[in-house]
């Protein structure tokens, strides 16, 4: 279980996360999405208690990262996969890990397996890995306590196809035997594909909190004109506020016939009015942060 509460980090006057609230129920993977600079990261890294917030409150299991007794017995983290020491093998890396958690030799032997990183790829150094194999190894360390709960930070970056289809499945396996997973990718297919649950975050602040099938199943109507600034004043003018798609259609929550008359008593030419029915997540992701009220401010790392 992980709970965000009314969570908020400033810098001077620049308001990184503004009141984020959320939560992550066992069971579940997920999905944190936003732009660059939106807050994503600022969230996870107050959340594992890397930097404190300005107000509000982040638990894991029901306490605050930092009052956790053993953190990596109970909660796997991978904020940057880089952040290894690039002179021990990726053997080394892990035992030293283990022995500061208290977990066995043969559960890095296990873990080298299950991440493709076993044999002569376990006694290279980190620094000679590839960026692929790095988040490997951070995928092992994150693993390497048998932890409830996964915080992940675009661990699929630097994968190959192959990677990321395994990535998916060891988090679908993970979630699927109660696990909890928080995962922040900018691949949003990858996402869609193992996500329950999706938050969106966009200029610090959450604009969408559900679950996938709910925010995909696309309310109201999708209409388009080749008079697209005429058709947004029309629905504007009969009180039907609309959003723009990312390929320039209109998302308006209102019954086809209230839409289609809206454009006939403004005199606007439709090519196409259907319900919404089939939104993907790249036009729900881009319609729910490119709004003005929902302008991305510029990310400050602690």
């Amino acid at each position: 279980m992980i709970e965000i509460d009314d969570l908020t980090r400033r810098y001077g006057a620049h308001t990184a996360v503004d009141h984020v609230s959320f939560r992550c129920e066992p069971g579940t993977v997920t999905g944190f999405l936003g732009p660059n600079g939106a807050g994503k990261s600022t969230t996870m890294r107050m959340l594992c208690g890397l930097t404190p917030p300005t107000s509000g409150r982040a638990t894991v299991l029901g306490r605050p990262f930092r009052d956790l007794p053993n953190p990596g017995r109970e909660v796997g983290v991978l904020l940057d996969a880089s952040a290894q020491h690039a002179g021990r093998t990726g053997r080394e890396i892990l035992t030293v890990s283990a022995r500061v958690l208290g977990v066995g030799d043969d559960r890095v032997e296990e873990l080298l397996e299950t991440v493709g990183l076993s044999g002569d790829r376990a006694a290279r150094r980190a620094g000679d890995y590839s960026l692929g194999m790095r988040q490997r190894l951070g995928i092992a360390h994150a693993l390497l306590g048998d932890p409830r709960v996964l915080v992940l930070d675009e661990p699929a970056n630097g994968l190959d196809p192959e990677g990321i289809h395994w990535m998916r499945g060891l988090l679908r396996d993970f979630a699927d035997r109660g696990g909890t997973v928080l995962l922040s990718s900018h691949l949003l297919h990858e996402v869609e594909a193992v996500a329950d649950r999706l938050v969106v975050i966009a200029g610090g602040r959450i604009v969408a909190d559900d679950d996938l099938g709910s925010l995909l199943s696309g309310a109201g109507v999708l209409v388009r004109s080749p008079e697209s600034t005429a058709l947004r004043r029309a629905l504007a003018a009969e009180g039907l506020p609309s959003t723009t798609t990312a390929d320039g259609a209109q998302r308006v929550e209102a019954d086809p016939y209230a839409v289609g008359r809206a454009a006939l008593e403004h005199g606007v030419v439709l090519t196409e009015l259907r319900p919404a029915d089939s939104a993907g997540l790249e036009d729900l992701f881009l319609t729910l942060t490119t709004t003005d009220a929902a302008a991305p401010a510029e990310e400050i790392p602690a």
